[in-house]
């Protein structure tokens, strides 16, 4: 009779979904660089052949996390936005869930793919968290190209200087309101500027 056997090092029990979920909330709570590979096993049970094995390297494994929170906590912005109505309201509505999802949860606060990898010397991980905020950014652009199409690009770069900015300032423990109040400042700043600009015109 043979006996099936687990690969070597990796419990029996290993769940794939549930260590990317534990990498996830380190590296959201230590930023990318203050996580090692050995911290990650020790979290997640398994030691480092089954590491590599599963998730080819530190990076590979955080291109997952980071592909995971854009399917749950990260979907806001597509949800904010989503709709028909005015794109002002829509802007003021997505400033106030970052604000929302930004304030600090426990242990955790600001945006994963804003700020784990800032000041981050591996250029692999920045490179996963620029696409994923160049990609934010494009969505925002092309919302707000909508009804203002001339200023979408300088635009949208303020309200993503906007979202950055509350990401820093809640891991620097900025409380929910004070987030909230710079939601609505922002938002009005916005609402403001296309304002003058269609005065302008």
């Amino acid at each position: 009779m043979t006996t099936k056997t687990s690969p070597r090092g990796r419990p029996r029990s290993f769940d794939k979904d549930a260590a990317i979920a534990t990498a996830q909330q380190l590296f959201h709570e230590h930023g990318y660089d203050g996580v090692s590979v050995a911290n990650l096993g020790t979290a997640m049970g398994i030691k480092p052949p089954s590491f590599y094995s599963a998730f080819g390297s530190k990076a590979g494994l955080f291109a997952e996390v980071i592909a995971r929170y854009a399917d749950t906590e990260g979907r806001f912005t597509t949800e904010a936005l989503a709709g028909d109505g005015r794109v002002v309201d829509g802007i003021e509505r997505l400033l106030l869930t970052a604000a929302h999802i930004y304030a600090r949860q426990g242990m955790k606060s600001g945006c994963l793919v804003l700020d784990s990898t800032r000041n981050s010397s591996d250029i692999e991980a920045r490179t996963i968290t620029g696409g994923m905020t160049d990609r934010s950014r494009a969505m925002v652009e092309d919302y707000i190209a909508r009804d203002y199409p001339d200023r979408a690009r300088t635009l949208s770069e303020m309200v993503m200087i906007a979202m950055k900015g509350m990401s820093s300032a809640a891991r620097d423990n900025a409380s929910a309101a004070s987030l909230e109040n710079f939601a609505l400042m922002a938002a009005s700043g916005f609402r403001h500027e296309v304002a003058q600009n269609a005065r302008n015109a």
